[in-house]
């Protein structure tokens, strides 16, 4: 299509209208190495994506066909991103495979084991085949080389807003061997973008403005995820207790992690040993930000592909608290969509993402 150069990778969304769509599409249109090129949206379709998203360049120009339409549109795109529900993706990513493409799903179409979706997504999972080829990947949780088997994917899978900062609030101190896998307690508070954009009653500004609540307690689907992340990451004996929040604000997580530290971790400078297994978690990880706990805020990751972490210990408590937070939909969704599709077509892991800007104060 016009303007795309033969060294850029052709892209597709599925889902454009939606929050993490129009998130994609920002970020795509100002890709270097990624060409947005084909869009699907029934509340769009027929019209330029440059009419709704203010995107400059020849992402504006994309005309956004049908989801119908957009089943059989898959020929000639490298990468389709889908930004559906679960059953949507499971239906459409074996289609776009067969049509040439590679899928990154940012739905929990394929994140977890066979047998936890009937009862953490109300349904049997319809392509069993298809859900054990996917890769899923965090990039920062990964251990080994990330980077090779992204390379060699077809179908990735994007993991969720709550279980990216969840686990990657806890990950750096498991693998310090400062907190006990066992009691460990998340406590994490969501903007309503994380929601989606279909409209409720109890989404609608009067029912949560000036308010806060807690939602699906102890039955949140990111809940097996998170167990499944720490499991894939070498903590298989780790179950933790997962409580979200609904925030009167439109985006950003910020998650609170409580850990029962381990004798050796008592037995020394407690403090001086969570800093430094904050920093060497973060060494080498572009978007992770270590700073004092006081300063893990929502301002601090609003807008960017960060994950901003920061921790402290009281060994005569017996606990060690870490902050997270994460944008929703950029880390939590977009961003990091595109973070695993810069590495499975061998781009810079930044790629796209360093320039984006918070939306503080």
């Amino acid at each position: 299509m016009n303007g795309v150069s033969g060294k850029q990778i052709r892209a597709g969304i599925v889902g454009v209208s939606g929050y993490s769509g129009v998130e994609l599409a920002r970020i795509l249109a100002r890709h270097p190495g990624i060409a947005l090129t084909a869009a699907t949206s029934d509340r769009w379709a027929g019209q330029p994506i440059g009419r709704h998203i203010a995107v400059e360049g020849d992402a504006a120009s994309v005309t956004c066909v049908s989801q119908e339409a957009g089943k059989t549109a898959f020929g000639g795109l490298d990468l389709l991103f889908l930004c559906t529900p679960p059953e949507v993706s499971i239906d459409l990513a074996p289609r776009a495979l067969a049509a040439g493409a590679r899928v990154v799903d940012l739905s929990g179409g394929f994140r977890l084991p066979e047998g936890d979706y009937p009862q953490w997504y109300g349904f049997a999972h319809a392509d069993p085949g298809l859900l054990h080829q996917a890769v899923y990947s965090m990039p920062e949780a990964a251990s080994g080389d990330v980077a090779a088997r992204l390379r060699a994917a077809r179908l990735v899978s994007n993991p969720g807003c709550y279980a990216t900062a969840a686990a990657l609030s806890v990950l750096p101190l498991l693998r310090a061997g400062l907190i006990e896998a066992d009691g460990i307690i998340i406590d994490a508070k969501s903007g309503t973008t994380g929601a989606g954009r279909k409209g409720s009653e109890e989404m609608s500004f009067s029912e949560v403005a000036d308010d806060i609540r807690a939602y699906r307690i102890l039955r949140h689907q990111h809940t097996p995820e998170i167990d499944h992340v720490l499991a894939t990451a070498g903590f298989a004996q780790v179950r933790v207790v997962f409580t979200p929040h609904l925030l009167p604000v439109r985006r950003g997580i910020l998650a609170t992690a409580y850990g029962r530290l381990t004798p050796a971790a008592r037995a020394g400078d407690v403090n001086a040993a969570v800093e430094g297994a904050l920093a060497i978690f973060g060494a080498g990880r572009p978007f992770v930000q270590v700073v004092a706990p006081e300063a893990v805020t929502l301002h601090a990751a609003v807008g960017t592909n960060r994950v901003v972490m920061g921790a402290r210990a009281d060994a005569s408590r017996n606990v060690v608290v870490v902050l997270c937070a994460i944008d929703n939909l950029v880390k939590g969704a977009a961003g990091q969509a595109v973070q695993n599709a810069n590495l499975m077509f061998g781009l810079p892991e930044t790629e796209g993402l360093l320039g984006l800007a918070g939306h503080a104060p």
